[in-house]
């Protein structure tokens, strides 16, 4: 049986850094983008995943997926007679 009183003196990890505000839209397109292809880097992996949303990210993938499949059909239709 351990008898020790937790003082509460202990800082931990997270009250250290600073608080990070949540990306802005421009940056949550840009992660999804950069997902996509695979070339995300680190920064932005752990930015994402400490401080956002994920209904953002959800958001941000439906949009890009829409926008990827309708430019995909607009240029086989401009090159097919």
């Amino acid at each position: 049986m351990n008898n020790t009183i937790d003082t509460g003196s202990e800082t931990s990890s997270d009250e250290t850094q600073p608080q990070q505000k949540a990306p802005s839209f421009t940056q949550v397109m840009l992660s999804v983008f950069a997902a996509a292809f695979g070339v995300q880097t680190d920064k932005n992996y752990e930015r994402d995943f400490s401080t956002g949303k994920p209904l953002a990210y959800i958001f941000g993938g439906l949009l890009f997926t829409t926008l990827f499949v309708l430019t995909i059909a607009g240029i086989v239709s401009l090159v097919l007679p």
